[in-house]
């Protein structure tokens, strides 16, 4: 171990800047960009720093976050100028389904504002950097966006989607209630309904905002199938989930023409599944269908962290908290890193040389997503990976802080006690 740590010491890179990042990016289509938490405000800065780079310097034209679609589609018309919103805080307002911090926090709410104002600099034109989102939890607010578009362009379109899509309507507004109604065989699914929807979208004339109305049809079909097969296991529903995600970034890619694209998403769903644990269980994600899909034209960034604070619930519709992150274990790709003595830097994974062999061998991995339990952080925290096959690039910042949510609850503000508490007061 003494021996891998002081060669990942001499091929550590400081982080003074993001060169060494930007460059290997110049022939790229896809940049996949992760995170190890939801709530890490060094992870979401380094992000929006190194996409800002990439837009302006090799011509990145669209950005695909882990959020739904009709949310982050008020963002693309905020900062493409569509949009009566007045500022970024505004246009963000639409992400009110839990975890609200993930895209309502500062850092986004900075970064859609440079969006808006780099987009309508002088001379931009139509040249301007698209804001979607590749999610699929939205389905009432997609089956509204695509009701709202035919009534516009096609009133007797819209009475035969309204009368498809009251078979979901008519279990009001709790999509999980209807995938567990539907999984037992209670009532019958509404899988026929929603996915003649779409084939009926897909042989429409296109007109002003047809995409946009195409990609909420589609989220709908995938979302009632995703609904229903939560409830037979969480492979089958997480499988669904990233292919609908990589589909969409295909689909933008496609109606763009010619897209480069950065997508921002968690660690889990970025680093190729091949090299983790996730994979003996069946488990596919973003990062392996990206790179089976698009071969050399695709780079994914990957970050880790050993201590700190972050922003996470302590359980499922929870409130934000600011709460510590516990140093990492032994025997963690962490706490490897933490060894190495650099506070920030970052490691080329494709050029590892002697280290190689070590980081290509099972390592644990932290994963924080919206939910943090540190009372019970190894078994809902960890996994096992192969880092050096999981990701192209990784960053490690050894202490972190809490990423800032636009709304902030007392709880948050006060943070958690220290782990001394009562006897350290």
């Amino acid at each position: 171990m003494a021996q891998t740590v002081a060669a990942l010491r001499t091929m550590a890179q400081p982080l003074a800047g993001f060169d060494a990042l930007v460059h290997p990016c110049r022939d790229k289509q896809i940049v996949l960009i992760g995170e190890a938490t939801h709530g890490t405000h060094e992870f979401y800065e380094a992000r929006a720093a190194i996409t800002k780079r990439l837009i302006e310097e090799l011509g990145f034209n669209a950005v695909a976050i882990e959020g739904d679609w009709p949310d982050a589609a008020r963002v693309h018309r905020y900062v493409t100028g569509s949009t009566a919103d007045g500022d970024a805080v505004e246009a963000l307002s639409g992400f009110r389904r839990f975890p609200t911090w993930m895209w309502r926090n500062t850092v986004v709410a900075d970064f859609v504002g440079w969006l808006h104002a780099r987009n309508h600099a002088p001379g931009r034109g139509a040249h301007k950097v698209g804001f979607y989102g590749i999610d699929l939890y939205s389905l009432h607010a997609s089956m509204r966006a695509v009701l709202d578009y035919l009534e516009r362009v096609d009133p007797p379109a819209a009475a035969r989607a309204r009368e498809r899509y009251a078979c979901i309507e008519q279990f009001g507004e709790d999509a999980q209630r209807y995938g567990y109604i539907a999984s037992l065989g209670i009532s019958e699914s509404c899988e026929r309904e929603v996915l003649a929807q779409l084939v009926e979208m897909e042989r429409a004339v296109r007109s002003e905002g047809f995409f946009d109305a195409e990609q909420n049809a589609r989220l709908v079909a995938n979302a009632e199938r995703y609904y229903r097969t939560m409830y037979f296991g969480s492979t089958p529903s997480w499988n669904l989930r990233d292919t609908h995600m990589t589909d969409t970034i295909d689909a933008i890619a496609r109606h763009l023409g010619d897209a480069r694209i950065v997508v921002w998403a968690h660690n889990s769903h970025l680093g190729d599944a091949r090299a983790t644990e996730a994979s003996d269980h069946g488990e596919l994600n973003v990062g392996q269908l990206v790179r089976e899909r698009y071969g050399d034209r695709a780079l994914s960034i990957g970050f880790t962290t050993h201590s700190g604070t972050v922003t996470a619930a302590s359980e499922w519709d929870g409130i934000a908290q600011r709460k510590r992150v516990r140093r990492a274990l032994p025997g963690s790709v962490e706490e490897l890193f933490h060894q190495v003595g650099i506070e920030r830097f970052l490691l080329d994974l494709r050029n590892l040389g002697e280290v190689s062999g070590a980081l290509r061998e099972d390592l644990l991995e932290r994963a924080i997503g919206v939910v943090y339990r540190p009372e019970t952080e190894r078994a809902s925290h960890y996994f096992r990976c192969r880092i050096a096959e999981q990701f192209d690039f990784v960053l490690h910042y050894d202490t972190t802080r809490a990423l800032e949510p636009i709304e902030r609850e007392p709880r948050w503000v006060t943070g958690e006690p220290p782990e001394t508490y009562p006897a350290g007061l």
